[in-house]
């Protein structure tokens, strides 16, 4: 049964890779293997110790006045290392120990009291310990959809999302959360052949439903992707006055009885920067438009 679900997941993804031009930002040169970091293993870079680590992941409010700037320091390091790296895209392997290294001391000195209930706002991508597109509750969907049993299938269906769409670029990418709701865009320019001067431009937009499930938890159900804002007059009018949208909770519901949850996990949240993993604990932090 698992397979099933596994070839019904990668049957979608691949739905939308060819209608909506989605492309994984990595370098093909650096390959995905290279770009999955491993959290908090003894060859990481710490000033802390594993113990700690631990009781950051609970959520510890830290109300210190001394550590104020601490995480002033902390994050323009990691903003500087974003804006170098195009967001860790092209972090060498030194500086992606140095970005993790500097999230989990974030973690671990969150100031905010039950960061899941105050995430409202428009939040811009600045860094991310995964490919970009996996912040969108759509790739959430599809990973949660494959269990933990089949996380090597999931990371290998993403792999061949990345290998087999055409080059391209990932720009801004969003996410609007309000109280009920959440909406990823991300906007993308793709080449429609190798040395043609003319590129693709669009917003994939996805949205979700939303509840807070605990003090750093949020917890999704997928709805509808759309593509807006296309370069190209004839499209670009015929996907507004149409609304083409692809109901992927409705897909989910007719192939596998029900909707996959997803579960987002912010442990780190202040007036400007959050920071949320998934459930393989890959990070993206946010910056608060």
């Amino acid at each position: 049964m698992s397979s099933i679900f596994f070839a019904l997941a990668l049957a979608i993804l691949l739905v939308v890779s060819n209608a909506f031009f989605i492309k994984a930002p990595f370098s093909t040169t650096m390959g995905l293997s290279s770009l999955s970091l491993s959290y908090y293993d003894e060859g990481s870079p710490s000033d802390y110790d594993e113990e700690d680590l631990v009781q950051a992941k609970g959520v510890e409010v830290d109300m210190n006045e001394e550590d104020v700037a601490i995480r002033d320091e902390l994050k323009r390091e990691l903003l500087l290392l974003s804006s170098v790296s195009n967001r860790g895209e092209f972090a060498s392997l030194d500086d992606q120990n140095v970005i993790t290294d500097l999230v989990a001391q974030l973690e671990a000195l969150n100031p905010t009291q039950d960061p899941a209930t105050k995430c409202e706002g428009e939040w811009d991508l600045a860094m991310s310990s995964t490919q970009f597109f996996r912040s969108s509750p759509f790739f959430l969907t599809i990973r949660a959809a494959m269990g933990e049993s089949n996380k090597d299938m999931a990371e290998n269906a993403f792999d061949i999302h990345d290998r087999a769409t055409t080059a391209g670029r990932i720009g801004r990418v969003r996410q609007i959360i309000t109280s009920d709701s959440l909406t990823s865009e991300v906007d993308l320019e793709v080449g429609l052949l190798p040395g043609l001067p003319f590129r693709v431009k669009g917003t994939v937009i996805t949205r979700a439903s939303l509840k807070v499930k605990s003090s750093e938890t949020l917890e999704l159900q997928v709805g509808a992707t759309e593509v807006k804002g296309s370069n190209i007059p004839i499209l670009n009018q015929y996907l507004d006055n149409i609304k083409l949208e692809l109901p992927v909770n409705r897909i989910f519901q007719q192939l596998q009885g029900s909707v996959p949850t997803v579960e987002l996990r912010t442990y780190y949240l202040d007036e400007g920067l959050r920071i949320t993993r998934d459930m393989d604990d890959n990070f993206f932090v946010f910056t608060r438009v």
